[in-house]
């Protein structure tokens, strides 16, 4: 009778066995993390004194800003700008899954209205002084509202096309401000097109617009390979670190290689990537979370005050 009662025993542990060896996966399946929930994205009305104009800016928060426990944090700030034709919504549209990209990062970001004033003072519309107005009244601004580290370490600018220009340059002007600059699908020749050149016909107005002439002083004080070129050892310890990237097939693939065979020469650390890709939202929209990486590298950790 024992016997017979051991073999049932065996049987069913035989029987059981399949489910016993199957229940961990079963259970690292089941406690699998859902994937985070978009960052918040807020929207600012801002109106420039310099400009004379609203220009409204959309922030994108980190996932913990508003709880409790942060109330006290302060995070590092990106600055990522539109491209020709484009706008503060940009990035925070359709187009785009900022929200989604950012939301494993502890960041702000802040996508700026920049119109098509390629970043720059304009030679021709004293008002349009879309350069001055980024540094001298939207940052202290965005500084104002938002718990961010206002230290240059805690600072990055970052953008496409006519945003990658605009942020390349403001790296290469005011290095005092930031930590990191960096570009996808940068126009860096923007300031020496001239209206001759073979251009796409929706670019030219603003190339016109914004630096003028020929003979515009306006063109040199802004043309990218310029700054760099005449960057002097003694000062390239004080850059800010930077990055550009293109597509293989962009039409601007030769600019961004020129400007990196320039920063190469001029010894300025730099990373440059080309990577399969054209002038379009879904090679941004890929890029993007490359320079999300890289500013969570570069730029300082959040942090509370000790006191």
């Amino acid at each position: 009778m024992n016997r017979r009662i051991r073999d049932v025993k065996i049987l069913f542990l035989l029987l059981l066995l399949p489910a016993l060896i199957s229940a961990p996966a079963a259970c690292a399946q089941t406690a699998a993390p859902a994937p985070a929930a978009p960052s918040r994205v807020e929207a600012v009305a801002f109106e420039s004194k310099l400009i004379g104009k609203p220009l409204a800016y959309n922030v994108v928060l980190p996932t913990d800003y508003a709880q409790t426990a942060a109330a006290k944090t302060r995070y590092s700030v990106l600055y990522l700008l539109h491209g020709l034709g484009g706008g503060a919504r940009d990035w925070v549209s359709v187009r785009a899954r900022l929200a989604e990209h950012a939301a494993q990062y502890r960041l702000i970001i802040v996508v700026p209205e920049g119109k098509d004033g390629w970043y720059t003072d304009s030679a021709t519309v004293p008002m349009d002084k879309f350069e001055t107005y980024f540094v001298e009244e939207l940052i202290p601004d965005v500084q104002r509202r938002f718990r961010t580290n206002e230290a240059r370490a805690g600072r990055a600018v970052a953008g496409l096309s006519m945003g990658g220009y605009g942020a390349l340059k403001f790296g290469l002007k005011h290095p005092e401000k930031f930590a990191l600059a960096a570009s996808m699908s940068g126009a860096f020749s923007a300031a020496s097109w001239k209206p001759e050149d073979p251009l796409p016909e929706f670019v030219r107005p603003s190339i016109t617009r914004v630096f003028g002439p020929a003979d515009s002083p306006t063109r040199p004080a802004n043309d990218i390979y310029r700054l760099v070129r005449e960057m002097t050892p003694a000062r390239i310890p004080a850059l800010p670190f930077f990055y550009l990237d293109c597509g293989t097939e962009d039409f601007l693939a030769a600019d961004n290689r020129a400007l990196s065979g320039l920063l190469m020469e001029k010894k300025i650390p730099h990373e440059y990537r080309q990577l399969p890709g054209n002038h379009s939202w879904p090679y941004w929209d890929q890029q993007v979370r490359e320079i999300l990486k890289l500013a969570e590298r570069r730029l300082a950790a959040p942090a509370s005050p000790s006191n």
